[in-house]
């Protein structure tokens, strides 16, 4: 069978809606088709900034960021040029030969963590795979097997990853790898503990002597989950379960995929405001602004466990992708986009919250910087999750020309978490789209 065009002849793309569709639901096997969160699809043709527009035209305010990984904006021209010229020169170097590009990207990340240590610098494709490896290397590390996790905590599909996870709809219905004990997630708003965090604290003893050997190899956080429906971890909780989890031998965890990169504003790693030092920090999706690279920053004496053996990732530290993380770094300093997404979230915030007070179905509002949620209920009083009324919500505001993720582990949450480029000027068209959206609750 013969599939190459004709010689000279450019690689067509059929960009009819009909042919889009038709292809992908042929082509793609099952377990990549699932993941399709409208009633009808949504197809992509470009974007420029906070914006995109669909094979039709339409044009749409991105309060997704692709699922956070465009986070300086669609196409923006200096990520672009640096992979332009990148490409130009040489598009892969594999690890086992040297290229100046990624060792200045693992640089300018390590300058990024928590001075008076010495961080080293593992790339990935992915951030589930870089959550592997950050379990690998902690039970290499501490020779122990036991890891907690959160629920509603989100680290990834892979094999690895989704043992970690606590969110159902990602653990599918094989034997999970063992030594995961997960504990109540810190959720101030509808918590099993309630609003208060000692008891979600105690609960990490309890599980530590009760669900482990006494010997952990460490726990895993999110210093806001983000699938899990934005849940921010109350000041103190990452520092007093790090306390917890290094009395018992373990190494402190914490997953900056989705909260990482100036995203909640007030500090370039979320978890900075409990002040702690984590021993390995897992990022990826808005390093590269949508060109696929992970990583795993840890301290060298942690990493220095897996130097017995041989851990590759084919197109890990691909200069490509390292160009662009470094031009990523670059824009969020040169731009102040962490102010931004302070100053904008923080409005944007403000007009949810009074969104709040003219729609009853709106049960929560919650986040930080350019990392925020509206949680719907059906009764104030007892919370039940109003998963039929977010649908039609949902559904709603692509009509009114916005993108949000619907999102939570009842799949009654609109999750906003836009590239840090959105504007002030944005802030008030979304809110009237989103008042219009919550009419039809």
């Amino acid at each position: 069978m013969d599939i190459a065009p004709a010689a000279g002849a450019p690689l067509p793309v059929d960009w009819s809606t009909d042919g889009i569709v038709a292809r992908r639901d042929r082509y793609f096997a099952a377990s990549q088709r699932k993941f399709v969160p409208y009633e009808t699809p949504l197809i992509f043709r470009r974007g420029e900034m906070q914006y995109v527009w669909d094979e039709t035209g339409r044009k749409y305010t991105d309060l997704l960021g692709m699922n956070l990984c465009i986070s300086v904006g669609h196409a923006h021209p200096t990520v672009v040029a640096a992979v332009q010229a990148q490409v130009e020169q040489l598009t892969h170097c594999t690890t086992m030969f040297y290229h100046p590009v990624p060792a200045h990207l693992a640089q300018e990340l390590a300058a990024t963590m928590p001075v008076g240590h010495d961080w080293v610098v593992h790339f990935t494709n992915s951030g589930a795979e870089a959550i592997d490896l950050a379990l690998l290397m902690a039970r290499a590390h501490t020779g122990a097997i036991d890891m907690l996790s959160l629920r509603t905590s989100y680290h990834g599909a892979t094999f690895g990853a989704q043992a970690l996870t606590g969110i159902a709809g990602f653990r599918h219905n094989v034997p999970q790898l063992g030594g995961v004990t997960f504990l109540p997630e810190p959720n101030r708003y509808r918590g099993v503990f309630g609003a208060q965090m000692q008891p979600y604290l105690d609960e990490i003893d309890r599980a530590i002597r009760t669900s482990t050997s006494g010997r952990l190899a460490g726990m895993i956080v999110e210093p806001v989950q983000g699938y899990g429906g934005i849940v921010e971890m109350p000041p103190g909780y990452i520092a007093g379960a790090f306390e917890r989890v290094r009395a018992a031998g373990g190494l402190g965890i914490v997953d900056e995929v989705q909260s990482g990169f100036g995203r909640t504003g007030d500090h370039f790693w979320a978890f900075e405001a409990d002040g702690v030092v984590p021993d390995i920090v897992v990022m990826a999706k808005g390093i590269g602004n949508g060109i696929p690279l992970g990583a795993v920053v840890a301290r060298r004496e942690v990493a220095e466990s897996l130097a017995d053996k041989f851990v590759f990732h084919t197109y890990g530290a691909n200069p490509v992708a390292c160009a662009a993380g470094r031009a990523v770094l670059q824009v969020i300093r040169e731009e102040g986009l962490q102010a931004n997404a302070r100053a904008v979230g923080a409005a944007l915030k403000a007009g949810l919250v009074d969104l709040q007070r003219r729609h009853p179905v709106i049960g929560d509002v919650r986040g930080i910087g350019l990392m925020l949620a509206v949680e719907l209920v059906t009764d104030p009083v007892t919370k039940a999750p109003a998963t039929e009324a977010t649908a039609r919500v949902f559904e709603e505001t692509r009509r009114q020309g916005l993108v949000v993720s619907k999102s939570g582990p009842d799949r009654s949450v609109l999750r906003m978490v836009p590239p840090l480029c959105l504007s002030l000027a944005d802030v008030g068209p979304v809110l009237d789209a989103l008042d219009r959206s919550f009419a039809v609750a």
